[in-house]
């Protein structure tokens, strides 16, 4: 079937942001494929389909994004959101707990967007909406690894969208703030643990769990992410919530005293 709507890829969307972009943008009049890792028991929306992916896999990626192209003809716009969280001190963190990070937050990324890509250039048209975070572009303790992940996320982006330009494609960034989601819940936990950071990490996983709660709606990043993929000029980044102010903060403020105040939100000593 070559289906005359565009067409919405939408990874990690059965839950939370994902699950509310694929809506929007449904509701924009896209045909929207949303991926998980188990979609079976998923009840899917008027104008979604969900499809079961893991973008830790080289082969789910490819057989994926076939599937898609061979069913309905197209794809007009990715968005990369399965991603995961975790909460540790940096040295709390194994290597191998990182590179699992990374395979999801970052790889996840590069392999469904190198899927992808042939299929756009091909059609000289196209949005790659790669979802980060205000920790894309902040340090957050006790979030390192995630930071770090998202930090690749937003270097990756922004360069990929200066290759892309001249076949008529772009490659843009959402970057939430903190969103009332499972993320707190489902953010892993490090795997080497050490006594000596137990009582900050303690007091960040608190502050995590609040701010989650008090997050904003997912609906919100949803509407960005339908901007980016919409947006007749669209931008490069799409700050949500206090992101945007976190941004101007880190251009204008000087070092010291956003150093400072970092460590007074997180509680830890001057």
């Amino acid at each position: 079937m070559i289906e005359s709507r565009p067409v919405a890829l939408v990874t990690g969307a059965s839950s939370g942001i994902g699950r509310s972009a694929a809506l929007a943008l449904a509701n924009e009049g896209f045909q929207v494929i949303g991926t998980g890792r188990d979609t079976a028991n998923l009840t899917a929306p008027a104008g979604v389909s969900f499809l079961d992916l893991d973008v830790t896999s080289d082969e789910s990626v490819a057989e994926l994004v076939a599937g898609v192209i061979a069913r309905y003809g197209r794809i007009d716009v990715l968005v990369n959101n399965a991603g995961i969280g975790a909460a540790g001190g940096a040295e709390e963190i194994s290597a191998e707990q990182a590179r699992k990070l990374f395979d999801i937050n970052v790889f996840g990324v590069m392999r469904t967007t190198n899927a992808v890509l042939p299929h756009l250039r091909a059609r000289g048209s196209g949005r790659i909406v790669n979802i980060s975070s205000v920790v894309g572009i902040m340090p957050q303790p006790y979030m390192a690894a995630y930071a770090a992940s998202k930090y690749a996320v937003e270097g990756y982006t922004e360069s990929l969208d200066h290759e892309i330009r001249e076949f008529g494609l772009r490659a843009l960034l959402v970057e939430p703030a903190w969103t009332n989601t499972a993320f707190d819940a489902n953010s892993v936990r490090p795997d080497q643990p050490l006594d000596i950071y137990a009582g900050h990490r303690q007091v960040f996983e608190e502050y995590m769990a609040e701010s989650v709660k008090a997050g904003d709606d997912p609906a919100l990043v949803a509407e960005a992410i339908v901007a980016a993929a919409t947006d007749t000029k669209p931008k490069l980044r799409y700050p949500v919530g206090r992101t945007g102010s976190v941004s101007i903060m880190r251009r204008i403020v000087p070092t010291r005293i956003f150093d400072r105040q970092l460590r007074k939100i997180n509680r830890l000593p001057a």
